[in-house]
Formats: C-alpha cells, sequence, structure tokens
C-alpha cells in the first residue's frame, strides 16, 4: 500500500505554513506485470514517461514484507547498463535544502551482482548529483559525492536489508545506516536532494528494491542565523599539509554581511579569520578558503570551524548550527613506500574518462607516495607486451591494480592505496640515469637495497611513462559516456563532448616501455637475501623523436614471489641523471667506475668514519660531490670546482647513521653514483 501525507505546521504563532511530508510505498496497489511509471501518480522515468524502455516491472518474483507479494525488479546485461531509469521525487519542483529528511529502501542483491542509485539534486534530471551508491559484487558499498568517496560499509547477498540515508541540510550532516544500525557520517558538497533514481549501472546488476519512505521535517529561519555547512579539507597522510575552506550558509531571513571564522584542529590554537565585505542573501552561501595550512599529525585530525559576531550583531538566531566540524584519520606510510596503480584504459573507452580523473586526483593528494601508469589498449599509446600482460588480470575497462592487487575500479584506487602504504616494503628503489639528448639513448639503473631478509623468486622491471601526451589524428579522441551530466559529474569531462576532440585531450601516466616484461628480471636477488643487500639492474631505451622527455618518469618495480609489487621507485630524467647511473649488479666494494674522461674509484667501502674518492682526470673537469641516503636526500656537499690529473677527495660519514648511501660524483655535468655502506 501506498501512503503519502502531507501536512502544515503552524509556527511561534504567525501565518507562516511550512509543508511536512511522510511517504511509503510497499508497491501492493499496484499491478503485477505492469509497468510502475504508467499505474503511479508519484514514480517516473529519467527520460519522464511512464511505460517506456527505462521503466521497470512490478512483480511477484520477490518481496521484503510477509504479508505482501510485490517488489520491483531492476537488472542489465549491458555494460554500460541500463535501460530501466526509475525516479522518485521527492518534491514537485523545488529541492530540499532546509530541515531535517530521512530516506529508506529495502534492497535484496543476489550474489555477486550489483546495484545502484543516486540521488538527483534538483529538478533537472542529470544537472547535480547529490550522492552516488554503489552496491559492489564483494557486498561492498560506495558512497560518492561529487566523485569522492565519502562513506563505506558493506551488505548481506541474497537477503533483504534496509538503507537509510538521513540528513540534516542545516548542519550538512548526512548519515549513511544499515539495517538502521549507522554506518558513517560526512558533509555533502551538494547538500540538497530532489529525487532518487534507480539504475541498474552494468551488465552485473540484479536487484529488487521494496517498501521505500522519506520523512520531510521543515524548518523556519530565524531572522539572523550564519550556519556552518562545510568543512572542506582534504584526507591524506601524516605530515602532508592541507587547506582548509568553510562553507557559511544564510539560514536567516537578513542578508549577512560580516561574521568571523575562528578555527581548531585538536583543540589547538585557534586561526581567527575576519570576514567582511560579504552580501549573502537568505539561503545563499559564500565559501571562504583559509590561507593558513594544517599539517596532519598521525590518527585523529579533528578540525572544527565556529562562526560567531554575524554582522557584528553577536549571537544569531539559532546557536545550534554555528559550529561545523570534520574528522579525519591520518595514517602514517612506512618507511620508502610507495604505492604504484596500473590503469587500464583506451580512448575508445566511453567509461574510461573516469580512470584518467581519479589517476590525475591520486597525484595531486599523494604526491611523491603514488605512482601512475596508464596502460592503454587498442589505440595509438598501447604497448602491446603491457596491454596484452594487463588484459589477463581485470575483467573490463576502465580498471585498475593496486601494486598488482585483484582489479578494482579505479574510483577505489585510494582504498587500496592507504591499505599498501602502511605495509613495509622488502626493498627500497632508487633510480638513476645517464641520458644523450643527441642519440636519445636513456640509461637507467634501478638499485634495490634489501630492506628486511627475503627468500623466493623475486624480480625487477622498469617502466617509462609520459605525461601530457597529445595526438592530431582521430585515434586520440576520447570517447566519453559522461557528456551531458547524465552520469554524473567527472572531474569536467560531463561538460565535453562524446567523443572529446583530441585537440582537447592531453593523456598523463602513458606508459611508453616495459623492460624485460611484465613479470621483470627472474629471480633478480637469487634465491634469498639479507638486509642491506643491493641489487642494480641496467636498462637502456631510446626514445622516439615524438617522445618529450621532459614529461618522461622512470619507474622501477620491485615485485614480490606472488606477482604484487612490493614497492617502486619514481624519478624524472633530471632527478634520476642527479642520483647519478651506477652500473652493474650487486654491492661494489672498491668499485671502480671508468670513462673516457675519468676513472673513479671509492675506499674502503664498507667504512665507519671515512672513505676516499679517487680520481684520475684526463682534462681540466669541474667536479661536484654529493652524498645521498637510500631515501634520495642530500646529505652532504661539495663543489670541488675544476681539476685535473691524480687525486683524492676525502668522503667524511662519521656523523652519519649506519646503512647505504649514494656518493655521486658528477663530472663536467655527467653523473656516476658510488655505492657505500656506512657500519
Amino acid at each position: 500500500m501506498k501512503k503519502f501525507f502531507t501536512f502544515f505546521v503552524l509556527l511561534f504563532g504567525t501565518l507562516s505554513f511550512m509543508q511536512a511530508q511522510t511517504f511509503t510505498d510497499d508497491f501492493e496497489s499496484y499491478t503485477a506485470g505492469v509497468k510502475l511509471g504508467t499505474q503511479s501518480p508519484d514514480w517516473r522515468t529519467w527520460s519522464g514517461a511512464g511505460g517506456g524502455s527505462d521503466d521497470a516491472l512490478v512483480v511477484t518474483t520477490d518481496n521484503h514484507t510477509t504479508d505482501g507479494t510485490k517488489s520491483v525488479y531492476f537488472s542489465s546485461t549491458s555494460s554500460n547498463g541500463g535501460p530501466q531509469d526509475v525516479v522518485l521525487p521527492f518534491t514537485a519542483t523545488t529541492a530540499l535544502t532546509t530541515g531535517q529528511f530521512s530516506f529508506s529502501t529495502w534492497f535484496k542483491i543476489p550474489a555477486g551482482k550489483t546495484a545502484y542509485f543516486n540521488f538527483q539534486g534538483n529538478s533537472t534530471i542529470g544537472n547535480a548529483y547529490a550522492l552516488d551508491c554503489f552496491m559492489e559484487t564483494d557486498g561492498t558499498i560506495s558512497i560518492q559525492n561529487s566523485g569522492t568517496e565519502v562513506a563505506t560499509s558493506t551488505h548481506p547477498s541474497g537477503t533483504w536489508f534496509k538503507l537509510t540515508i538521513n540528513a540534516n541540510f542545516n548542519s550538512n550532516s548526512w548519515e549513511l545506516l544499515i539495517d538502521d544500525v549507522s554506518q558513517a557520517t560526512w558533509s555533502n558538497t551538494i547538500n540538497q536532494v530532489w529525487g532518487i533514481d534507480y539504475y541498474p549501472a552494468d551488465a552485473s546488476a540484479s536487484f529488487w528494491i521494496d517498501d521505500v519512505s522519506y520523512d520531510v521535517t521543515p524548518y523556519v529561519l530565524p531572522e539572523l542565523n550564519a550556519a556552518g555547512s562545510l568543512f572542506d579539507i582534504s584526507n591524506g597522510l601524516t605530515g602532508q599539509t592541507r587547506y582548509a575552506e568553510i562553507t557559511v550558509r544564510n539560514l536567516g531571513t537578513t542578508t549577512i554581511t560580516s561574521f568571523d571564522l575562528s578555527l581548531t584542529q585538536n583543540g589547538g590554537t585557534p586561526i581567527l579569520e575576519n570576514v567582511t565585505g560579504q552580501s549573502v542573501a537568505s539561503l545563499a552561501s559564500v565559501t571562504i578558503p583559509i590561507a593558513t595550512p594544517f599539517v596532519l599529525i598521525e590518527g585523529a585530525n579533528v578540525f572544527e570551524a565556529t562562526i560567531s559576531n554575524v554582522n557584528e550583531l553577536g549571537a544569531d538566531g539559532d546557536n545550534t548550527d554555528d559550529v561545523v566540524s570534520k574528522t579525519i584519520n591520518a595514517i602514517t606510510p612506512a618507511v620508502g613506500k610507495k604505492v604504484v596503480a596500473e590503469e587500464a584504459t583506451g580512448t575508445w573507452c566511453g567509461w574510461c574518462p573516469r580512470g584518467a580523473v581519479y589517476m590525475d586526483a591520486m597525484a595531486a593528494k599523494y604526491e611523491d607516495y603514488f605512482i601512475g601508469i596508464a596502460v592503454h589498449n587498442n589505440d595509438p599509446m598501447e604497448v602491446t607486451e603491457y596491454d596484452e600482460a594487463i588484459g589477463n588480470l581485470i575483467g573490463g575497462y576502465p580498471s585498475a591494480l593496486v601494486d598488482r592487487l585483484p582489479d578494482i575500479n579505479p574510483s577505489a584506487i585510494e582504498t587500496d592505496l592507504l591499505t599498501r602504504i602502511v605495509e613495509s616494503p622488502k626493498a627500497v628503489v632508487i633510480n638513476g640515469a645517464n641520458y644523450d639528448s643527441g642519440t636519445r639513448i636513456l640509461q637507467v639503473s634501478v638499485t634495490s637495497t634489501i630492506q628486511s631478509d627475503i627468500t623466493g623468486n623475486y624480480t625487477i622491471a622498469c617502466v617509462i611513462t609520459e605525461d601530457d601526451v597529445t595526438g592530431t589524428t582521430s585515434a586520440y579522441n576520447q570517447a566519453n559516456y559522461y557528456s551531458g551530466g547524465d552520469y554524473g559529474e567527472m572531474g569536467g569531462f560531463e561538460l565535453l563532448a562524446n567523443p572529446v576532440p583530441a585537440a582537447q585531450m592531453h593523456y598523463n601516466f602513458v606508459a611508453r616501455f616495459i623492460s624485460p616484461s611484465f613479470a621483470g628480471v627472474d629471480n633478480a636477488t637469487g634465491t634469498s637475501a639479507s638486509t642491506g643487500d643491493i641489487f642494480t639492474y641496467n636498462f637502456s631505451f631510446t626514445l622516439p623523436a615524438g617522445y618529450d622527455e621532459t614529461q618522461i618518469h622512470i619507474i622501477g618495480l620491485f615485485i614480490d614471489p606472488t606477482g604484487k609489487i612490493d614497492n617502486a621507485g619514481s624519478a624524472t630524467i633530471t632527478e634520476a641523471v642527479e642520483n647519478g647511473y651506477i652500473p652493474g649488479i650487486g654491492v661494489g666494494v672498491n668499485e671502480i667506475v671508468s670513462g673516457p674522461d675519468a676513472q673513479i674509484s671509492l675506499f674502503p667501502n664498507p667504512s665507519a668514519d671515512f672513505s676516499t674518492i679517487s680520481l684520475n682526470l684526463t682534462k681540466s673537469s669541474s667536479v661536484l660531490v654529493k652524498i645521498v641516503s637510500i631515501d634520495g636526500a642530500i646529505v652532504a656537499k661539495k663543489d670541488y670546482g675544476d681539476l685535473n690529473g691524480s687525486m683524492t677527495l676525502p668522503v667524511d660519514l662519521s656523523k652519519l647513521n649506519s646503512g647505504m648511501y649514494f656518493i655521486n660524483v658528477t663530472i663536467d655535468g655527467n653523473a656516476t653514483a658510488l655505492k657505500l655502506i656506512k657500519k
């Protein structure tokens, strides 16, 4: 039975009435075997008219309530989803933007199947997605807002469960509940709703819905009220710097011209901001960027902003919404650990803009901790061997492998990254290089320093990627199913054509080479290796004339016996040349490097206090010496100017911690790195 109650509330003794709503629908009043939109005055479809291909049948194949027989069933056999696309508006035209809202729906999802719905932010369908809810084949639930995951949970498979979304639009407080148990809370960048859209989003979609309900509790605006609407600050890792933005909403009837902000992190010294020169109309918002950065500490970071002195009149008419907060749990990365995401993509793939958006976002958010590789399929950027190997590990496009764990949707890269970044690697990887801009020959050394004892077949590989890749032919056009906004926001792709013309596309992380293979050098460390052992492998690449060497990244991979990437290192050509090219394999003792103009040796090695660089220069040459730690930090350097002939240069190790270092000797701009062990 469907029930829809509307009632009016008289407030404060005035003639101002506000509408409250309670709606329920268990589908029992409809005829089974007939499409929902043709029977109901409340339900409609994405296209607007009921009865079409995007409508859904009322069925008796399953249902939630024991005293009923009917529900609505959704499924798809298309990789693009659909065609069913059923909408329930919560209001006739105007979105809900104030007060409180609670929505519940019962789902049944067979094992190994998916379900999806979204909240539309306004009555122009496809214009604004207040949230997307993805229920995946493994039973996980991902709530996303403007492309960012804000809540996660799990659901039972093959049985009915209740999913509830509560929202307080005044305080911008949203909550997910499963079977009436709270799972997560968050603030929404689109803090309003107009209706819900049920859609089977891929070929794995299969689900029933039943007992749909929602409640709307209204709010009366005081004369003067500034409300904290959103504390926007990105999560991250311990030690990363983050900037905040505070969104303040006028939930009063009087225009707001000024207010004070006080911001704290874990209750510490407040940052004070006096905001003036505003003209925020009733129900409008203003976002204030905070210039002072916050540094994330390990564990809980509780950020809080308090609004006061609105229009320089002191307290406003509702002090319950003066504070807005956000909690970030920062984790500390394992020493030396980097995380690799290999994205399977192609210009022909209409959903692949999603991969590009999330890869760019991860690189911006996690900086040097994240290493991206875009492995293209069936387009001009394809590397056949790499593409074929990735193709055997994924179920479709786009997909991503994080450290070669099982394939995931690119939108879930962050979850896997945060799992892997805390795992101590077995080796730290540093890349060195020589590059001849005339011949365009790039010689690479990938050096892996063992951090804890290992056994088994560990392998080493080298990947070359290029950023900002462009093309002029139609083969570089990017198919784009997000065009027009029907599938929500996607990093601006919703504003572009389908396909996106090649002239507008700039591809990042593009895999150009992988050597010697996807699996890497077999038994690169032998059958076992001990802490402190060092293994260096050399690779050579000739960059085609069309490749931009300033956009190249050299990526060394250290791969464990199960095929997972244990760790990696990444460097630009300039950075790798500064690191120095290391010839040969293994730990060098009294290592000697010869070239046309110089012979260099280092002894003793290992050493506790001092070592000596022996130089034999055949001509006058500028000499620069650096001591570099295994994480790439320069701990000492000295510029000797021009030298000639035979000489020795002291290396003072007395103040250094025990471990492995690189002694970088740069002669006339050509760097050579010698490995040195400090006892």
